[in-house]
């Protein structure tokens, strides 16, 4: 586990000024390609930074990285760490000079639309901010719950001012179904769904792909490491002159014009580097 900032003895105001320093280095000139996140007008960059992982709750040194290259998307949920990682990202946030400097998604596992809507109060506690940029339905597996009922709770959530977007999450193997469904009926600012490049060549999942960006719909892929033989792996790296296979999964993704976005759980300073790398160099 990593080790916090205080087990390692730095003060307060070590991790004041050491945050200080980091903000004032922080370049905005966007080195990270951007892209358009469907419909909404907003452009995002194409790597997300996942909190998904136990998040240092003093000074997170792969947030504070990350955010120096220019990767400022933050995606968590209520369920992450059971609201830790929330906290974490809004001490963060007072580190580098404010919450506007970030886009915050965070999600909802709340079976009821009513507990949906009680959620996103205690997002914004935990994140001690008044405003979320994306709030989602997470892991939703029913179609049926794509609903007129949902749309009419995401848009006065954003009339409300608590979200600027909403949208949902899903995990599961009905993603097809989802898909269509939300291209069908309208109000959907955005998805996050599984998708890596063991996916590619699925045709009623790419037609469904395209149902979504027709309606307007920003994509935004995660689970993007799908797996490969361990030693199949190993071989791959050792012929590699110019990136990791890790870095390749994520350009395949890239390489797909129809995804906005990519989340990423980032683990260590070395991935973070490996995963900036593979952005800076380009899209494909």
């Amino acid at each position: 586990a990593a080790l916090s900032a205080a087990a390692i003895g730095l003060s307060q105001q070590t991790i004041l000024e050491r945050a200080e320093a980091a903000t004032k280095k922080t370049d905005y000139s966007q080195e990270i390609p951007h892209r358009p996140l469907g419909k909404t007008g907003a452009s995002v960059p194409i790597l997300q930074i996942g909190t998904a992982q136990t998040l240092d709750q003093e000074y997170d040194k792969i947030m504070h990285l990350l955010f120096r290259e220019g990767i400022y998307y933050l995606d968590t949920a209520l369920s992450y760490g059971w609201g830790s990682s929330q906290k974490a990202i809004a001490n963060f946030a007072s580190q580098i000079g404010g919450r506007q400097k970030l886009w915050i998604t965070s999600k909802s596992s709340a079976w009821s639309l009513n507990g949906f809507v009680e959620d996103i109060d205690e997002c914004l506690a935990d994140l001690k901010t008044d405003y979320l940029d994306l709030f989602l339905r997470h892991s939703l597996n029913d179609a049926d719950a794509i609903n007129r009922d949902l749309i009419q709770i995401g848009e006065k959530l954003k009339k409300s001012g608590k979200t600027r977007f909403f949208g949902f999450s899903s995990h599961g193997g009905n993603v097809v179904e989802l898909l269509n469904k939300a291209a069908k009926i309208g109000g959907i600012d955005a998805i996050l769904f599984s998708y890596n490049f063991r996916r590619y060549g699925h045709r009623e999942l790419s037609l469904a792909m395209d149902n979504c960006k027709e309606a307007g719909i920003g994509l935004i892929a995660m689970k993007t490491m799908g797996s490969v033989p361990a030693d199949a792996e190993a071989v791959l790296n050792f012929k590699s002159k110019n990136f990791t296979l890790g870095q390749a999964k994520l350009k395949s993704l890239w390489a797909d014009d129809r995804i906005d976005s990519v989340v990423v759980e980032m683990d260590s300073i070395k991935v973070a580097r490996e995963n900036i790398a593979a952005a800076k160099s380009g899209e494909q």
